[in-house]
């Protein structure tokens, strides 16, 4: 038998009716005609078995829609299997995946582990970045590739690297207990101290001097001098509980600590002696600290989900507008912060996976980043605020470009809500917000930094609004939490 097209499929029961249609056929008793003219009648026979069949098949198919017809169409029977889902083509944007918020970003990938710290040196065209996979990588800013991987023997998750203010040194503390210094240019390992206690942390200071670590079962910061690797201060029982953060101020003369016990405290190496503790800082444990440029101002993150920036010369929160907490940017605990060096930006991650870019002249977050599938452990913003870096326990680093953060209709979306009003700075055309409420809103034509540097009263009148050059009586006495 020929074989039947595929729009046909052969089934016993079409092939039963085809024999029994032939077999009818040929007991019909035709009128006696010539051979010849009874050929081409035979000829035309499997066309019209063929389109007798599909007849019956689109009659079958009619039935059964007549039939299902009443049922809900949202109904799966338990003996059917589930229906088979197609894969669909996702429509990417870059970065934050809303379409309001489109923030270009690159994906670097190059750790096997949780990515533990970043930071930017050599004028942000490269970053460094550790991790608990046991090594330590220089990365090239503008390509996103490694230059350097640093041998780091004996193997043992790397905890936290930071880089001195010229880039030629780091300083880098892992769970083998011991904190080493590299030359950033060549890659050496220049000196390694190992302690008996496990480093909860560890920075060098902006000058490159000194190196301080905060020692876990101690309870103790220890400040070292890089050039003969003596001790200069160790402070036993500096804090109630663990630390878990320790950083200089711009100066390098003065350490801000914070821990557990949700307290922060300010060590001055010149006069060897606390000047500054305040306790119950955070209605949790304290997770990082980092100074303002100018080491007026503290930010500390906590696992309350908040941060909060303080004058650290009376220990009270900074009265600036709105900028007193920072609330509303996590949903989860906030596991670091980071300053722009002209103190207009604060960049946070957290738990909840997210990069929160603040606003600190008026108090309120910019836009939330997501795109990371696991904790965000470390950030850094670039001196330029074109970038921020940002390192995840999904063992990728994410490079954000927020150059133009603020022409975006979700962060001008925001600004309206919080009842900010838009404009465009007549010197420098870069866009500014102040409240609609202001009754002087109608006359500053001038962001906040043209304005202060301008000379003259306004100068004075504005600084509190965005910079840092603001006196300590600014701030309001706060009751701590």
């Amino acid at each position: 038998m020929a074989s039947q097209p595929p729009s046909a499929p052969l089934c016993s029961e079409s092939l039963d009716d085809d024999l029994k249609t032939v077999s009818e056929l040929r007991r019909v008793k035709l009128p006696s005609m010539p051979s010849s003219d009874l050929e081409p009648l035979f000829r035309k026979l499997p066309a019209v078995i063929r389109a007798c069949r599909r007849f019956k098949l689109l009659t079958l198919e009619a039935r059964q829609n007549r039939l299902l017809a009443p049922l809900d169409p949202l109904e799966v029977s338990k003996d059917s299997p589930p229906p088979e889902e197609h894969p669909k083509s996702e429509k990417r944007f870059w970065g934050d995946q809303e379409t309001l918020s489109k923030i270009p970003f690159k994906i670097l990938r190059g750790h096997k582990d949780l990515v533990s710290s970043c930071s930017f040196c050599v004028d942000d065209t490269k970053f460094l970045s550790c991790s608990h996979d046991s090594t330590l990588k220089l990365w090239d800013a503008v390509d996103g590739f490694v230059i350097r991987d640093f041998d780091h023997k004996p193997k043992a998750p790397v905890l936290e690297c930071s880089v001195t203010a010229d880039s030629r040194r780091i300083i880098t503390a892992s769970y083998d207990k011991a904190v080493k210094a590299w030359d950033l240019e060549t890659g050496k390992l220049l000196w390694k101290i190992n302690y008996e206690t496990f480093i909860a942390s560890c920075k060098v200071s902006p000058d490159g001097k000194y190196v301080v670590s905060a020692l876990d079962v101690d309870r103790a910061i220890c400040i070292m001098d890089v050039e003969n690797a003596t001790t200069v201060s160790y402070i036993k029982n500096h804090h109630n509980r663990s630390l878990t953060a320790c950083c200089f101020d711009p100066d390098s003369q003065k350490v801000a600590s914070v821990s557990l016990d949700k307290s922060i405290k300010i060590w001055d190496i010149t006069s060897q002696a606390t000047l500054l503790t305040i306790t119950k800082a955070h209605s949790g444990a304290i997770s990082n600290c980092c100074f303002t440029f100018s080491g007026h101002f503290l930010c500390t993150s906590s696992w309350d989900k908040t941060l909060k920036i303080w004058n650290i010369h009376t220990g009270e929160f900074r009265n600036s507008g709105a900028c007193v907490t920072l609330m509303k940017g996590h949903e989860g605990s906030v596991s670091s912060c980071h300053f722009s060096r002209d103190t207009s930006v604060l960049v946070s991650g957290g738990f909840d996976r997210t990069v929160a870019i603040w606003d600190v002249g008026e108090g309120y977050q910019k836009i939330s980043l997501k795109g990371h599938s696991d904790w965000v452990t470390d950030v850094a913003i670039s001196n330029n605020k074109k970038w921020v870096l940002s390192a995840s326990k999904d063992k990728t680093m994410r490079l954000w470009n927020i150059e133009e953060i603020d022409e975006i209709p979700l962060v001008i979306k925001c600004k309206k809500a919080l009842g900010l009003q838009v404009k465009q700075c007549e010197v420098c055309d870069r866009p500014f917000s102040n409240y609609e409420s202001d009754i002087f809103s109608e006359t500053v034509t001038k962001c906040v930094f043209c304005r202060m540097d301008a000379k003259g009263p306004l100068t004075e009148a504005s600084s509190s609004l965005g910079g840092e050059d603001s006196s300590s009586q600014e701030c309001s006495p706060t009751a701590n939490d």
